[in-house]
């Protein structure tokens, strides 16, 4: 998962991408990077760290131009401790090619021999969007050899990376004296839309919000498969580039990745953990009576819609039982489980006062690897809680994601091949409900009915590409980025949006 952003303009374009960027923080804190254009020379600075650490002033003043692109990185594939994987990628031809990328691709390395064998193009990393812009790169080349690039053969280049890249990709491209391209996996699967400002600069980013905080109004999210090429005027022109397409974005993305104040494919995500908030109420009042419920309390930050929502379903009073130390920075030296526990505490301690002597109802967005679910409900017990109930506003997560979300392999995962009283025992709650699959997809979906439904892997096991094996899984599991014993995993996913945010 990743952050990305892009932008045209009159004016110069460092201060504005880095403030997309800073909006953009919740979805990768692994890396940033920025790269400008100007008189068709690439200005590039990026590293490992925060955006607000990556970027100093003198790194600002060094990137000149009114065209660029940026990228927060949470590293799902390849070597999270390179900074040489760090985004943007260049490559120096044809023209001069930038690239930011959000999602993974399922045939990597297959790609990687063809570029090998075939394309005679090197890959020096382990990163798949590495691969993505060398393809890209060779089909424009293939495309626009003896004649004058224009966007007919820049989307013409986008339709054959189509037909031989798979899995999720949003992807932004700045080709160096012609303008930025934009595109979009053929099932939509991760996000990506465009904006327009009064004074004629265009941005494409992951989420509205970065459009909305950077004065830019939303045009529309770019449609599975489609391409935008923005000349340097900021003149747009959209196309379908791929032959066959399905709209089934992440569903990931309403329940926990993507920030409340965004809209994506036409659903507000606030709407939708309400909504995640309401059926959830029904599942709890099947499981418990909610005159045993004293007070319903979130785990931060992600799951306060559907806990506030449910609450006032239930008529219980919504209380906030856990306050989050925010500057709490990355523990580096972890030696072991026992620490790793204590850096949960570090980061979330509780109000004791909202949990001494009462059945609690905590509310958290999902349940992954279930360690700091049942720190959690520990904490609360530790608080003096008689009786401590966990709800999860999203199904039990059964299988890995192969879209882009660094989800663990199917054993660390606590629903895997375990029943709901097995995890209610390994939490240590004294009642886990769960939120149901189709329930789900209905309440967010019913939000814009024209999608073709989403991709839920995750929760149901379907893959929307419809090429997804066991063996695939296993290989894309042992390409992924690994916590080793001593390193901070407190997060249900060890993603920066709760905990770690």
């Amino acid at each position: 998962m990743c952050g990305i952003v892009g932008v045209v303009s009159q004016a110069p374009v460092n201060q504005l991408i880095y403030d997309a960027l800073l909006l953009l923080q919740h979805r990768g804190q692994d890396a940033a990077g920025i790269v400008t254009e100007q008189d068709r020379k690439f200005y590039m600075h990026k590293a490992k760290g925060m955006v607000r650490d990556v970027f100093r002033t003198r790194n600002m003043r060094a990137l000149p131009g009114n065209a660029g692109l940026g990228q927060v990185r949470y590293p799902t594939a390849g070597n999270a401790y390179s900074e040489e994987e760090a985004q943007p990628f260049y490559v120096n031809a044809p023209f001069g090619i930038v690239l930011v990328h959000n999602g993974n691709l399922t045939n990597a390395q297959e790609l990687k021999q063809e570029l090998f064998l075939t394309d005679h193009r090197h890959i020096n990393t382990d990163s798949d969007s590495e691969v993505l812009l060398n393809v890209l790169a060779h089909e424009l080349e293939k495309i626009s050899r003896g004649i004058t690039l224009k966007p007919a053969e820049v989307f013409a280049a986008v339709k054959n990376v189509h037909k031989r890249i798979k899995g999720s990709y949003a992807v932004i491209a700045l080709i160096a004296g012609h303008g930025l391209l934009a595109f979009r996996d053929p099932f939509g699967i991760r996000p990506l839309c465009v904006g327009k400002s009064g004074d004629g600069g265009v941005m494409v980013a992951s989420e509205s919000v970065t459009l909305d905080g950077n004065g830019f109004d939303l045009l529309r999210d770019v449609a599975p498969g489609e391409a935008v090429f923005i000349s340097e005027q900021g003149e747009m022109q959209f196309q379908q580039c791929a032959e066959t397409t399905r709209h089934k974005p992440c569903i990931f993305e309403y329940v926990y990745l993507a920030r409340p104040d965004s809209v994506m494919d036409g659903i507000s995500v606030y709407q939708a953990r309400l909504n995640l908030g309401k059926t959830l109420a029904k599942r709890v009042i099947s499981t418990v009576p909610p005159n045993q419920i004293d007070v319903v309390i979130p785990i931060p930050e992600s799951s306060r819609p559907s806990a506030m929502e449910l609450a006032q379903i239930l008529g219980l009073p919504y209380r906030e039982g856990f306050v989050k130390n925010r500057y709490v920075g990355r523990t580096f030296i972890m030696p072991g489980q026992g620490v790793r526990k204590k850096s949960v505490r570090q980061k979330l301690n509780v109000v004791a006062s909202e949990f001494k002597g009462r059945n609690v109802l905590l509310v958290d967005d999902s349940i992954v690897r279930g360690t700091t679910s049942r720190e959690i409900v520990q904490m609360a017990r530790d608080a003096g809680a008689r009786k401590v109930y966990l709800a999860s506003a999203a199904p039990p997560v059964r299988f890995p994601n192969v879209y882009g979300i660094d989800m663990p392999t199917p054993q660390e995962l606590i629903a895997h091949d375990r029943t709901l009283d097995e995890i209610r025992e390994s939490i240590g709650c004294d009642a886990l409900i769960y939120q149901d699959v189709d329930a789900m997809k209905n309440v967010i979906g019913a939000l814009n009915p024209k999608l073709d439904g989403f991709d839920a892997s995750c929760f149901d096991g379907v893959y929307v590409t419809g090429d997804i094996t066991a063996e695939d899984i296993l290989r894309l599991n042992q390409g992924r980025d690994q916590v080793e014993e001593g390193e901070e995993d407190t997060s249900r996913l060890a993603l920066p949006n709760s905990l770690n945010a």
